[in-house]
């Protein structure tokens, strides 16, 4: 089955749609590389869903567990170097929406770094992932 479909706008702009669900995502070619920036960059919706990934991870671990992790949030910034222009570093910050014990802390994390687009990026794109939780 065909996942999704793709069709150049113009103007270094994308439309992407999902077909099993119909919904659709816009890219815009980043201002450091010609484009208006005015939407994802491949590159960022890369770096975004491995975010999504990792949380998607720890949500079927924390059902596992019988933990609720909703409200679980995360900010990413992304490195891009110049020769070969690709994403050098991925930055995150996971903020769980609780505090948890060690043992669940440490299942959660390791869910995360072994989601599936972790595995699938290119072995020189550093993963730099830090874990936040509220004090108690």
């Amino acid at each position: 089955m065909t996942t999704s479909s793709v069709k150049y706008q113009g103007q270094l702009r994308t439309s992407m749609v999902h077909l099993q669900s119909n919904s659709e995502v816009i890219t815009d070619a980043p201002v450091d590389n010609h484009g208006k920036g005015e939407a994802f960059s491949p590159t960022d919706l890369v770096a975004t869903a491995l975010s999504s990934c990792m949380m998607t991870i720890m949500g079927i671990k924390a059902n596992d567990l019988g933990v609720d992790i909703a409200g679980t949030s995360a900010t990413i910034k992304k490195h891009m170097s110049v020769t070969p222009r690709r994403i050098s570093e991925i930055e995150m910050v996971i903020t769980l929406n609780q505090n948890f014990d060690s043992r669940t802390k440490k299942l959660l994390e390791a869910a995360a770094l072994t989601c599936p687009v972790a595995q699938s990026l290119h072995p020189k794109t550093k993963q730099v992932v830090e874990f936040i939780y509220p004090k108690e």
